[in-house]
């Protein structure tokens, strides 16, 4: 099987989502499905339904979270340095409107670009992997092709 690479933080995110759902969500569930049963007619109880569809979606992703974090490679970005790398965080500047941007480098299943964890299989994660601070990159983004430059690469 494939080593999926992830941060300390976001492997920990991920194990306490897994630990929410299994000792919080799952059996709330499962006394919800209990209650609606009560009710009688399966068939035609809309909380039944419900919560047996709340209940396939929380199997689901426990199974998901489960396979991930039995992958999960956790690499730690303060032993590393040099040029940009998993788990850089990277100040980049667009040469087009000087807007600055800060991103992690991260792995696929703790990416989230509104908290700025850039996922390491992304166009501009891929663009800027091997580059150092002052270099320029060129990235075909959906909205158009975009230039930056890097300010600055910490392993924090």
């Amino acid at each position: 099987m494939e080593k999926i690479p992830m941060t300390r933080a976001g492997y920990t995110v991920l194990d306490d989502e897994l630990k929410s759902l299994k000792s919080t969500d799952r059996p709330a569930v499962i006394k919800a499905i209990a209650e609606a049963r009560e009710h009688g007619d399966l068939s035609e109880n809309a909380e039944y339904h419900a919560a047996r569809e709340k209940q396939s979606f929380i199997e689901g992703r426990i199974k998901e979270l489960e396979s991930i974090l039995g992958r999960a490679e956790v690499i730690d970005p303060k032993k590393m340095s040099g040029s940009i790398k998993f788990g850089a965080t990277v100040t980049l500047v667009d040469e087009d409107t000087d807007e600055e941007r800060t991103y992690q480098i991260v792995g696929e299943a703790e990416a989230d670009l509104e908290k700025g964890l850039l996922n390491v299989k992304s166009p501009l994660a891929r663009a800027l992997i091997g580059k150092d601070e002052g270099d320029s990159v060129e990235v075909r983004t959906p909205g158009g092709d975009k230039s930056y430059e890097i300010l600055s690469v910490q392993f924090v």
